[in-house]
């Protein structure tokens, strides 16, 4: 029987957003790093700002939500889409959807940069540790470089690992 690999890849995508959302869950910024959270359900627009983690999210009748853990996260949902932008210790993720998409950016650690677009139908993720930068475009294949780091999108049925 052969696979095909849309289905290796879709399989592999699966697989790895549980470890990524683990990642994420375990991972500790940094002891004197301020919080901030921005849910923007609906048409609706929030920003927060502390020391040292900041956050935006701008929603046109889709939710968006960003989630500044010692980074900067910025979430932009367009209507009928989700996009969701988490930083953590130092980390810069933004995020944006229009109609049918949903697009996740999580940035964990200092020099970590995710820059995720949903501008097709389908789900998308980028998370990046420390030094790595990773772009999920949706309309080209996802980049990964520098550190580690890892992107899926069904939107164009393409990923990439960087393990540097």
């Amino acid at each position: 029987m052969k696979t095909s690999l849309t289905r290796r890849g879709a399989a592999a995508l699966l697989a790895a957003a549980p470890a990524a959302i683990g990642l994420c869950l375990l991972g500790t910024a940094t002891a004197n790093a301020e919080t901030t959270a921005c849910p923007a359900p609906g048409t609706s627009a929030t920003a927060a700002d502390a020391d040292g983690a900041s956050c935006s999210a701008t929603s046109a009748g889709g939710a968006a939500a960003a989630y500044g853990l010692g980074g900067d996260a910025s979430a932009d949902a367009g209507p009928t889409s989700l996009s969701l932008a988490i930083a953590q210790n130092g980390g810069v993720a933004t995020s944006t959807s229009t109609m049918l998409s949903g697009p996740a950016a999580i940035a964990l650690g200092p020099g970590a940069t995710v820059t995720t677009a949903g501008v097709r139908p389908g789900l998308a993720i980028g998370i990046a540790g420390p030094g790595a930068t990773v772009t999920v475009p949706g309309t080209a294949a996802p980049t990964c470089t520098g550190g580690v780091g890892f992107a899926g999108d069904f939107q164009t049925l393409q990923g990439c690992l960087s393990v540097r």
